[in-house]
């Protein structure tokens, strides 16, 4: 809507056009900054109501298969949950307020994050309402894929012409490996896994926003550099016309999270519930996808990487030997079950995540 305002009404826009970043017609960096402050400001505005909203509905159900985790976790029965609905609300709102609508990278954002939301918000709803824990893990991967399978499709239509626009790009050099039509299940993969990495990190107050917020602040980088013809040149990156349009969408991400953090800190006021959890590392997985270093998410993210690679050695682990490696997976419940506070954990995930963070974007610089 703005976009278009400023392309149609404001005749300042057309002075303002050949200063724009890459190829996105006006201001991509003034309103990549808006989006973000109006996405905080609606979070923390409407936190309370929906919170509110939440306490009456949807209340956290302690039942994992720990009892020693239910026990430490005891304090949080009764929270509410689902708190994804005012986090994802305040991006696609501010998106469609910012973002330019005929932009492929905008409306492919729409689509995961509602998506993947749905997705969340159906385990959500099972969770809270029966007696099972959520929807299985093959339920959850199949529709996790099948929208990964839509969106890589989508993907590979808008991108396959572009230079490199479907191909492998190596972190490290300016190797590039042509993917062709296998682009397709390469983004199923890379969506599946890291929506379930944020998925899996969710366990403390604060943790998993803390940490997407600083990955999505590093993707958005990487997709304003690949939208940015000089950028791109300068950092031997990939030019890839129209991710800029993402960076917004990234922007409204990072400052709907922050407003949520206003009410997740410790001791938290409301959880985001799977809700918020898969669509949030959905589009981290996207913004990788548009800016063609989707490689870099390993370092970026590589928070997320640890908590699912503690989840698969302890389940290998105990299935081949019978032994635990570590106390409890994922990771930060390990350290939970050795007695550190859980805001000392969550500090020091966050601390890990902006070195990652910073790490991804500087390897720019080693090409």
């Amino acid at each position: 809507m703005l976009n278009w305002l400023l392309q149609h009404v404001l005749p300042l826009a057309e002075q303002g056009e050949p200063a724009a970043a890459g190829d996105s017609r006006v201001y991509l960096t003034a309103r990549t900054a808006g989006a973000a402050l109006m996405a905080f400001v609606a979070a923390v505005l409407v936190g309370p109501l929906a919170i509110r909203f939440l306490k009456r509905r949807f209340r956290e159900r302690i039942d994992s298969a720990s009892d020693r985790l239910n026990e430490l976790h005891a304090t949080k029965q009764e929270t509410p949950t689902m708190g994804g609905l005012f986090i994802l609300a305040a991006i696609v709102c501010v998106t469609l307020l910012f973002g330019d609508w005929s932009s492929s990278c905008v409306q492919i954002a729409l689509f995961v994050t509602l998506g993947f939301g749905g997705i969340g918000a159906v385990d959500d709803w099972i969770k809270l309402k029966g007696k099972k824990r959520g929807l299985s893990a093959r339920q959850k991967l199949f529709a996790q894929l099948t929208l990964g399978a839509i969106t890589g499709y989508w993907l590979y239509v808008t991108q396959r012409d572009l230079p490199s626009g479907t191909a492998l790009v190596s972190p490290l050099g300016e190797g590039a490996l042509a993917l062709g039509w296998w682009f397709i299940p390469w983004s199923m993969l890379v969506m599946a896994a890291t929506s379930n990495g944020v998925n899996l990190t969710d366990g403390l107050d604060g943790l998993a926003g803390g940490t997407v917020m600083l990955c999505a602040v590093a993707v958005a980088a990487l997709t304003y550099i690949a939208g940015h013809h000089e950028l791109a040149q300068y950092f031997h990156v990939p030019f890839q016309r129209g991710a800029g349009e993402f960076t917004i969408v990234l922007g409204a991400m990072v400052g709907a999270v922050l407003g949520f953090l206003w009410f997740n800190c410790h001791p938290a006021e409301v959880f985001m519930g799977d809700t918020g959890s898969l669509p949030l590392g959905a589009l981290l997985a996207v913004g990788g996808l548009v800016a063609r270093q989707e490689l870099l998410l390993i370092i970026i993210g590589g928070v997320f990487v640890v908590e699912v690679l503690s989840v698969i050695l302890q389940i290998g682990c105990y299935k081949l030997f019978g032994r635990r490696i570590i106390a409890c997976s994922p990771l930060h419940n390990h350290f939970l079950f050795r007695g550190m506070h859980e805001t000392k954990i969550v500090t020091r995930f966050w601390i890990c995540g902006a070195l990652l963070a910073i790490l991804g974007v500087a390897s720019l610089k080693f090409r």
